[in-house]
């Protein structure tokens, strides 16, 4: 993966991990300011999304982006709204973890 394509999968990964936090706040998007961050989030990180393809297979860059979206999106719930993690979902977040690597350290499905 070349380094725009990583530049471009980190900022989708933050933009759906800033928009997924967010719509906790937006009560059934009732309140403007979350609803806004939400969506913006939403479309930032699509737009990403799409600018990685140029360079990822689908499959791989999916997988990256819902593995570390779901690891991130947990850590930032459990800092802010005060989320629970037991030992099963702390090891099926460092499975998740070790999954990407697997994939991106030893797989060929990351190349073009």
């Amino acid at each position: 993966m070349n380094n725009n394509a990583w530049i471009f999968l980190s900022i989708a990964i933050l933009a759906e991990v800033v928009a997924t936090s967010s719509m906790k706040l937006t009560e059934g998007f009732t309140r403007l300011g979350p609803s806004v961050l939400t969506a913006a989030g939403y479309m930032l990180s699509l737009y990403m999304l799409s600018l990685t393809l140029r360079h990822v297979p689908v499959g791989v860059v999916y997988a990256i982006w819902s593995g570390a979206g779901i690891v991130l999106v947990s850590l930032v719930a459990w800092q802010l709204y005060g989320q629970k993690l037991d030992l099963p979902a702390i090891i099926g977040m460092a499975m998740i973890i070790g999954g990407v690597l697997v994939l991106n350290l030893f797989s060929r499905s990351a190349v073009h």
